[in-house]
């Protein structure tokens, strides 16, 4: 971190405790996708947003949104948003300008491109002055409008709400809030068929398939039907549209592939100098442009022959042109292609014939499409003048690019043809003598190009005896923040990344304080004993006297004979089954960290937290004793821009002394943000190959936080948390010493997904038999 940066942070740090607390992790995050200006413009914004007077909240906001931001669309969107942001300030109250910045993630991963984000901070500038009213609604609802519009398609949605009801408040909030039909109307009209940014990495994947190399690939935004709408090449970058619809029976992402095959075919089989435009006409370079885009098709096919069927069906099911000329290039290009293609038309046949023959013969370079060119327009031209190029443009080749990479600089050329590059930060592990020799370099900061990590404590000379540098100067490891989603009962929708979590460490206890609690739980852990050793699976196990199974019993068959030698009725199941006994589970346990922790509840003798630590490790022993894959992870809340996510375990780690000095460590403080918690650990479980999944979360009262006054709108969140769980195939079971819990908690998790303890002193009993009882 430079001495700027340093500064900017310092001073941001000043304007709020809760400024403070978030900087650190968004920096962190921003230092990965932000050069140090970026950076230093990025603080700057923040110290400016500050001196608005609108408050901390919107300070935290934008923090929190642009390194996701700038992940998505490039770090040079940074200081356009913070102007654009800035100049809406003055029109708009400061809880809009912070809903602006939770719609941007958003925004950026929909659009997928800086350029086409500085469009839609130009859209939202427009609508400030000409409708307010209408932010607040649009920005509620802006990922379901980009799930289904491009920006052209939500510029006409929202421009023609505006128009209609700019008068009336009522229908234009209602119209921008998706609630009237005209607006659902208007837009299913500007619906399109497939959005680039929904196919975007499978088409890369699929050129990536096809030539073994990466490509860029950028929507571009013009309106449909217009010719800035055709996919062109441009520095290196496939440009393409940024949606695109069925062209007859060929589906939108078949055209997209058809798209990305034909302009990687320019790039891949363009070799040489680029093509001489000297001396010709805008109409004479579209028609040489035709017989290169074939040369290069052709060369695909020999290398790709299943790009054949996918470029004829389109030339085949275009809509056919009335204009003469354009249908006889139309039928030319369908020539050109397709070998077998006969054509009765002499020029036609003539120039197609020439094409093939040379192409067999090897003749595969752009001089071929100059000399068969020159030839087209000799033909054209003797039959009357060249259409214009306006309309030479309105030829129906769905698929095929604008063509001006063909007569590109050379520069620009070469630039295409390599592969992207692409930098990452390197992270090794040195051996101690290379960080003695370097460890005092200061000129390198977090976001440096190397990182190194030494696997064990380092001691300098001069420093306190028996303290590391880790200790003196070390700080603790952040995650990146995480962004959830959260449910809006009121307006019935999710709020795209909405909560920001971050992972934590708590300082570690001493493990010999878990051995105390084991000890002190000796009589319990006597009688859970039994119900473990039922648990542990058993292997391959036996069953008598089966009707059918893998094997005869053989006593069972000799008293069946005997009962009916002596005139009994026999006993006909004499078989033995064998099956595999075996427990494929995998169980999180999920504890509740907010401030009420450090209370002790009616009828205990002693803080919950330490009731908690002790339920924890009787718990951990169980499942050890067991066998069952297991962690034990912790939360609290302080708004929904910092919610605290702890992992003492994770699955594969062992319960050993380490893991236990984390548990010993357990600490508790702030609020309750249930919903985000449950999300984050199921980001842990769906990762798990188990076939039952359980998350075991333990807490003493309903979701709540600071900045959630409704007390119904974290319970409703966390409801529709623990349905995404069970949707993906993970439990989610709540024990909660909370005596008021029967009112809210089935609401929460259903019938049977609860128990509510009366009696917290037998927590550290109940937890472990809860979980043999849930997993029995």
């Amino acid at each position: 971190m430079n001495a700027e940066i340093q500064a900017l942070a310092d001073e941001l740090r000043g304007t709020h405790r809760e400024v403070a607390e978030v900087l650190d992790a968004c920096l962190a995050e921003a230092t990965r996708v932000m050069s140090a200006d970026t950076q230093a413009r990025y603080l700057e914004a923040a110290l400016a947003l500050n001196r608005l007077g609108r408050g901390h909240e919107i300070v935290i906001t934008w923090l929190e949104a642009m390194p996701p931001v700038a992940r998505e669309a490039g770090e040079a969107i940074v200081p356009d948003t913070a102007s654009a942001a800035l100049k809406l300030a003055s029109m708009v109250s400061g809880e809009v300008v912070g809903l602006l910045f939770d719609s941007l993630p958003t925004a950026a991963r929909r659009l997928g491109d800086d350029d086409l984000l500085r469009q839609y901070l130009a859209l939202i500038h427009q609508l400030s002055g000409r409708a307010p009213r209408a932010l607040r609604p649009l920005f509620t609802h802006l990922d379901q409008l980009l799930a289904v519009l491009t920006l052209s398609g939500l510029r006409r949605w929202a421009l023609w709400g505006v128009q209609a009801y700019a008068r009336d408040y009522d229908r234009l909030a209602a119209y921008f809030a998706l609630e009237s039909a005209d607006s659902q109307q208007v837009l299913q009209q500007e619906r399109r068929g497939v959005l680039f940014v929904d196919v975007q990495r499978r088409l890369g994947f699929y050129l990536r398939a096809l030539w073994g190399r990466d490509f860029f690939l950028r929507p571009n935004a013009a309106e449909p039907g217009s010719p800035e709408a055709r996919p062109f090449i441009e520095a290196g970058t496939l440009h393409l549209p940024d949606a695109m619809d069925d062209v007859g029976s060929v589906r939108g992402l078949e055209v997209y592939r058809a798209q990305c095959a034909h302009a990687a075919a320019h790039i891949g089989f363009g070799e040489g100098a680029p093509m001489q435009a000297e001396a010709l006409s805008p109409a004479q370079r579209y028609l040489m442009a035709l017989i290169e885009d074939a040369r290069v098709e052709a060369l695909s096919v020999a290398t790709f022959p299943g790009l054949f069927p996918l470029w004829r069906r389109l030339l085949s099911e275009a809509p056919r042109a009335e204009d003469p000329t354009l249908a006889l290039l139309q039928r030319l290009a369908l020539a050109l292609l397709d070998p077998q293609w006969q054509d009765d038309h002499p020029v036609v046949a003539q120039l197609a014939g020439r094409f093939h023959q040379r192409i067999q013969a090897g003749d595969h370079g752009w001089e071929l499409s100059a000399e068969l060119g020159l030839d087209l327009i000799g033909h054209l031209q003797d039959a009357g003048p060249l259409p214009p190029l306006s309309r030479l443009e309105t030829l129906p080749l769905a698929y095929r690019d604008d063509n001006r990479y063909l007569w590109a600089e050379p520069e620009e050329a070469e630039l295409a043809r390599q592969a992207p590059a692409k930098e990452a930060q390197v992270r090794r592990r040195p051996s101690v003598i290379e960080m003695v020799n370097e460890l005092d370099c200061e000129l390198a900061g977090d976001d440096a190009q190397e990182i190194w990590i030494l696997d064990t404590e380092f001691y300098r000379d001069g420093d306190p005896e028996g303290v590391s540098i880790n200790e003196l100067e070390g700080k603790p490891a952040t995650s990146p923040p995480f962004h959830y989603q959260e449910w809006d009962y009121k307006a019935q929708l999710h709020r795209p990344d909405w909560v920001t979590l971050m992972e934590r460490r708590q300082p570690a206890g001493d493990p010999d304080d878990l051995k105390a609690i084991m000890d002190e739980y000796r009589p319990v852990a006597r009688r859970l004993q039994r119900v473990i050793d039922s648990l542990i699976p058993q292997g391959l196990v036996r069953e008598r006297r089966q009707e059918d199974g893998d094997e005869i019993d053989l006593d069972a068959a000799i008293r069946a004979r005997i009962d009916q030698k002596t005139g009994h009725t026999p006993d006909h199941r004499v078989s033995i089954r064998y099956h595999r006994q075996e427990r494929d589970l995998a169980v999180l346990l999920l504890l509740d960290l907010s401030e009420s922790a450090n209370d002790t509840l009616p009828g205990s003798d002693r803080p919950l937290i330490q009731l908690t630590r002790e339920a924890t490790t009787l718990l951990a022993w169980a499942a050890d004793s067991i066998g069952d894959p297991f962690a034990v992870h912790g939360f609290a809340s302080e708004t929904r821009h910092d919610v605290h996510y702890h992992r003492f375990k994770d699955f594969d780690q062992p319960w050993d002394d380490a893991a236990q000095a984390r548990v010993a460590g357990l600490e508790a403080g702030l609020s309750t943000r249930m919903g985000a918690a449950l999300r984050h650990a199921g980001h842990y479980m769906t990762r798990r190959p188990e076939r039952h999944r359980l998350i075991l979360l333990l807490s003493d009262g309903a979701p709540s936080d600071i900045d959630a006054p409704d007390p119904q709108y974290l319970r409703q969140d966390t409801r529709k948390a623990v349905e995404a769980l069970q949707a993906r195939g993970v439990h989610a079971h709540c024990l909660t010493l909370d005596p008021g819990a029967d009112q809210y908690v089935q609401q929460l998790f259903g019938p049977r997904g609860y128990t509510v303890l009366d009696h917290p002193q037998r927590l550290p009993e109940k937890l472990p038999t809860l979980f043999a009882s849930l997993t029995r």
